[in-house]
């Protein structure tokens, strides 16, 4: 038997798979203290530079569907080990880049790598007892915002202090102790007895689709929202993932079983994984403008990109340090409760930025409640999904939730930005984003969290798949810890 199943301990696998979604959290903002400087160090423009950040998104949305699918069939900790080799060679490829083009190939490899969430909490449904199921699915959960939380102020230190290409190398290293962790100590998990073939047609439909509808609505801005390559790419959107649709419905092994996700639960939870996902971005694209905007503004509150980070890293692990809150939550009244409070928990944390925005306490504050709901909405929906799917699919459908909230996070990216770029003030010559526009983006925020709370009052009462528990009985081996 395998040295990882016999060994393994509850504790252990919970711990490794949360510190690999913090690596994997890590990686979505360890550039965001360089990409003002990514066009003089890579010796590109200031556009082709963008695309640093593009790939990683890209890459991310194809490979998660992917990664959980396979996770169903091979076996998940197959698939977290596979997705951990694309983590390390991205990281090392960027640290080695001198130019644009190998920067964003090394970029896109380390979004390749983003499934390792979505499938390890798929995982924990295998290997953990039924009473510390929910409290675990919550901190795993958490780890991404404290990996974001701890990703900001970690890298504008070395990019202050150190060579940019540090923060790869560490990356890589972090990348590299995850592997060898979850080869250690993590079982396997359970495995889909008649996996069928891979739904190879699927992926590249959903893939194709999904990077045309994603390009189109990250780059919209840029290129035009009534430019002839944006509306070209939404209407390619649009007939690829109609017609990928057609097919999953009519192949025998789709690559995600849409007759699934169209049951109740899970269709509203995936319909407000988008919101929620939305709702949470946009304070995360305010926030740090507003606090590193100089205060001759009159609102700006002119801090340094590493005390900006270091500001907003608490509301990170505040995600963290009330997980067990959100898992004892669920466990009394449902998760469809929790994920209802978590919305509510958001929309009152932008309602309260419209008075708290004018001080960096303030702001402290704000980040910290809205993250709380956070966290509180994150560990909700894997727990709604898995109670409502077969324990053979659970890592596929999870999978497919997080692309939900990815989906969000991108539409979040664009509407804010827009109302950013349209509600302007000049200071010295530079166009900025004005007071009334951060209010606006604050202001849409709260309302799309409400929007999410009403979606998940709807979400029918939690009921078991036929022929397949709830909650997966776990291997002896990890009931013994």
């Amino acid at each position: 038997m395998d040295r990882a199943q016999t060994d393994a301990r509850p504790g252990g696998v919970v711990g490794v798979l949360a510190f690999a979604g913090i690596v994997a959290a890590l990686m979505q903002t360890l550039v965001v203290p360089l990409i003002g400087d990514l066009p003089r160090l890579l010796h590109a423009s200031a556009s082709d530079a963008s695309w640093v950040i593009t790939a990683t998104l890209l890459a991310a949305a194809v490979a998660t569907p992917v990664a959980g699918r396979l996770g169903d069939t091979l076996g998940k900790r197959t698939v977290l080990l596979a997705s951990t080799v694309p983590l390390i060679a991205g990281s090392v490829v960027c640290a080695l880049a001198d130019s644009v083009v190998p920067m964003i190939v090394g970029r896109g490899l380390q979004g390749l790598g983003m499934g390792v969430v979505p499938v390890g909490i798929s995982l924990l449904r295998d290997v953990l007892p039924p009473e510390r199921l929910g409290g675990s699915i919550a901190l795993m959960s958490a780890s991404m915002g404290v990996g974001g939380a701890l990703g900001l102020p970690f890298s504008a230190a070395v990019a202050e202090h150190a060579s940019w290409r540090v923060l790869f190398w560490v990356a890589a290293a972090l990348s590299a102790v995850v592997t060898l962790l979850i080869w250690r100590l993590v079982p396997a998990g359970r495995r889909n007895p008649n996996p069928g073939r891979f739904d190879l047609p699927g992926a590249l439909g959903l893939g194709a689709g999904l990077v045309a509808l994603l390009l189109a609505v990250s780059k919209g801005a840029g290129w035009g929202w009534g430019s002839a390559t944006t509306l070209g790419l939404f209407a390619a959107a649009a007939v690829v993932l109609l017609a990928w649709g057609f097919w999953e419905l009519r192949t025998r092994d789709p690559l995600v079983d849409l007759r699934v996700t169209a049951r109740p639960v899970v269709l509203l939870t995936n319909l407000a994984s988008v919101l929620v996902g939305f709702s949470m971005y946009a304070q995360s694209l305010v926030v740090p403008q507003l606090l590193q905007l100089p205060e001759a503004t009159g609102y700006g509150l002119g801090q340094s990109m590493m005390a900006m980070g270091l500001w907003m890293a608490p509301a990170g692990l505040a995600m963290m340090a009330l997980a067990p809150l959100g898992a004892k939550l669920s466990a009394a009244r449902g998760p469809k409760v929790t994920l209802s409070v978590g919305a509510l928990v958001i929309s009152a944390g932008y309602a309260s930025s419209l008075a708290l925005m004018g001080s960096t306490w303030g702001v402290l504050v704000v980040t910290l409640i809205c993250n709380t709901g956070v966290g509180l909405a994150y560990g909700a929906m894997p727990a709604l999904i898995m109670g409502s799917v077969p324990a053979e699919e659970t890592a596929s459908a999870n999978s497919f939730n997080t692309l939900m909230r990815s989906i969000g996070t991108s539409v979040s990216a664009a509407v804010i930005g827009v109302v950013l770029a349209q509600m302007t003030t000049t200071l010295g010559g530079h166009v900025l984003p004005s007071e009334d526009g951060f209010r606006a983006a604050m202001l849409i925020g709260a309302g799309v969290a409400l929007l999410a709370a009403a979606v998940a009052a709807l979400i029918p009462a939690r009921h078991t798949p036929e022929g397949a528990p709830a909650e997966a009985p776990a291997p002896q081996a990890a009931r013994a810890a």
